[in-house]
């Protein structure tokens, strides 16, 4: 298993070069000038001209790839062009709430998912199977952020029960596992949770009804084993395929929460991204993407390896 892992880690390196050249290049070849947010439309050309060379971009695209590169790997993303401030400590404020609210989210997805699966796949074909699969289904077809509207029409506007935005009182952009803050990740966790609820309770009804259909089930129950005992290796041979959805359903919360973060103004990384799109923040734009797209691909590392060490029918090369 080491041996595999080591791989896996080997051959994750030229695919994590690969994602930092793109996060680098997709950035630069989108239009507009990054300066402009900051310097005022009577600049003259030779402070425009110092502004380049601070932020390196009067040199050419390799250039300024391989030194972004190269500071990167020592933890520096720059400063930003809007704030001034390190990139790295506004990325790493935003990851953190991100974090927060998308393993709570896929926790809260894959707790339900699972339920809703495991009964339709043991009850195929009644009217519960039908329920489920039909709350599935919603959860995957209804737009996530306008569910976070209505809901902040329902349990804010209307009822007054949780607060709509923020991560804290008094506009708190820290987030602590108190009372007082649990009321605001209530909202924007349960909305974030239905697209993985969704996809994790179809794969598990696969996964279920697959597994009941063969013939070591029947094996077991011919043998006199009970149905708690049945149900335990379904849930052995399903948890394999069912723990890599979770893990992928995470990397893509962390990605996609941009609409849910603008909705209930929580400050995450795709409430970063939002603004430094507007105002045209190349560092905090790239070094938001690289951070993501790291904990993307590294996350599949994790749930590739997980799903080895559980499942030893797959073979480790």
């Amino acid at each position: 298993m080491l041996i595999y892992t080591f791989k896996r880690l080997v051959y994750v390196t030229p695919v994590a070069l690969g994602v930092s050249l793109v996060c680098f290049m997709l950035v630069h070849l989108t239009p507009g000038d990054p300066l402009t947010a900051v310097l005022p439309s009577d600049a003259t050309l030779e402070l425009q001209e110092q502004m380049r060379a601070a932020y390196g971009f009067d040199k050419p695209l390799p250039v300024q790839y391989g030194l972004w590169l190269l500071k990167a790997l020592q933890g520096d993303l720059g400063t930003s062009i809007a704030t001034g401030r390190p990139v790295a400590s506004e990325v790493a404020r935003a990851v953190t709430n991100t974090l927060i609210l998308s393993v709570t989210a896929t926790l809260i997805g894959f707790a339900f998912g699972t339920f809703f699966g495991f009964v339709a796949g043991y009850f195929r074909g009644s009217w519960l199977d039908k329920l489920a699969s039909a709350v599935a289904v919603l959860g995957v077809s209804v737009p996530h952020y306008w569910l976070g509207m209505v809901m902040v029409i329902i349990f804010s506007a209307q009822l007054g029960w949780l607060p709509p935005t923020g991560a804290g009182p008094n506009g708190s952009e820290a987030w602590w596992p108190d009372p007082e803050h649990l009321r605001y990740i209530i909202l924007p966790a349960l909305t974030m949770s239905v697209i993985p609820m969704g996809v994790i309770a179809r794969t598990v009804r696969a996964l279920v009804g697959d597994i009941l259909n063969q013939e070591f089930v029947q094996a077991l129950r011919a043998k006199g084993l009970g149905e708690y005992g049945v149900f335990r290796h379904v849930v052995m041979n399903a948890a394999p395929t069912a723990l890599a959805v979770m893990g992928l359903q995470l990397g893509y919360l962390l990605g996609g929460s941009i609409l849910i973060e603008t909705v209930f103004s929580w400050p995450g990384t795709g409430f970063l991204l939002n603004a430094a799109i507007f105002q045209r923040d190349l560092p905090l734009l790239q070094g938001t993407i690289l951070v993501l797209a790291m904990f993307f691909v590294f996350l599949n590392l994790l749930v590739d390896v997980t799903q080895t060490a559980l499942d030893p029918r797959i073979v480790r090369e």
